[in-house]
């Protein structure tokens, strides 16, 4: 199963300060049940134990910026005991599904039913195929900022704040580009590729204020923008093996509570 997974997200392709790969499992177990989750918090460890789960494959690592101890004294201790008490493996995919092809940003463009698509900061492996961070691509038919964040916050999974926009909610959009996860890095490229307007997650104040003239953005929950790769990586791998996948649901969005402002 480590195998197959590596073949469609090669640990190579991660950054240099990530963490990814098996975190916790015998290479030799077997696998027949295989859970996806973005985030290994304790309410998936718990979730992966109730549905029999031999393993446990998320986006965001465990011990991001490594440990010296795997103590039950905190969450993440008790994660790593319960997942071996219970025969779990965790394996992790992060930075090298966010570029892989197709990957996390493919799953999120597909949710918006974007055609066309391209990477936003391309790269190219060994063979030649082009992959890397963010996509850009046309929508269906041109609409206004306004009803692409409606159709934003319908097409994502629910979380409390749903979708915000930044720029004129009258602002015809037709060419979007999206990237699953915190992208305001990518404020540069999507405006330099054409996109009228940019989704993504964890915009910051300054990075939003000074975005390129003329492209809108939408801010969506960073664990909603990345959740849709769960479904398309289960799939792909229970074609691939033999084993049996299932996606998490549970909304590990830290917020989760919003009240609009009465002015508004």
């Amino acid at each position: 199963v480590v195998a197959s997974l590596e073949r469609l997200y090669p640990p190579q392709w991660a950054e240099s300060w990530d963490a990814v790969g098996l975190v916790v499992g015998d290479p030799q177990a077997v696998v027949r049940r295989v859970l996806f989750a973005v985030d290994p918090v304790e309410a998936v460890v718990a979730e992966a134990a109730e549905r029999g789960a031999d393993l446990l494959v998320t986006h965001h690592p465990l011990y991001l910026r490594g440990t010296s101890t795997v103590a039950a004294t905190d969450a993440k201790g008790r994660s790593v005991h319960r997942l071996i008490a219970g025969g779990c493996a965790l394996y992790v995919a992060h930075t090298n599904a966010d570029v892989a092809n197709p990957g996390v940003s493919d799953a999120l463009a597909a949710r918006l039913d974007l055609r066309e698509t391209r990477p936003l900061r391309p790269m190219t492996d060994d063979p030649g195929e082009q992959r890397g961070l963010g996509r850009i691509g046309r929508l269906p038919e041109p609409i206004t900022l306004q009803e692409l964040t409606i159709r934003a916050a319908a097409a994502l999974p629910a979380t409390s704040w749903g979708v915000r926009a930044a720029g004129d909610p009258l602002k015809v959009v037709e060419t979007l580009a999206v990237s699953g996860g915190a992208g305001d890095d990518l404020l540069r490229e999507a405006a330099a590729a054409g996109a009228d307007a940019f989704l993504t997650a964890d915009l910051r104040h300054h990075p939003a204020l000074e975005a390129p003239e003329g492209l809108a953005l939408l801010d969506a929950a960073h664990w909603a923008t990345e959740w849709p790769w769960l479904v398309d990586a289960a799939a792909w791998l229970a074609a691939a093996t033999t084993v049996d996948t299932a996606v998490s649901t549970l909304v590990t969005d830290p917020w989760t509570t919003h009240a609009r402002s009465p002015t508004l």
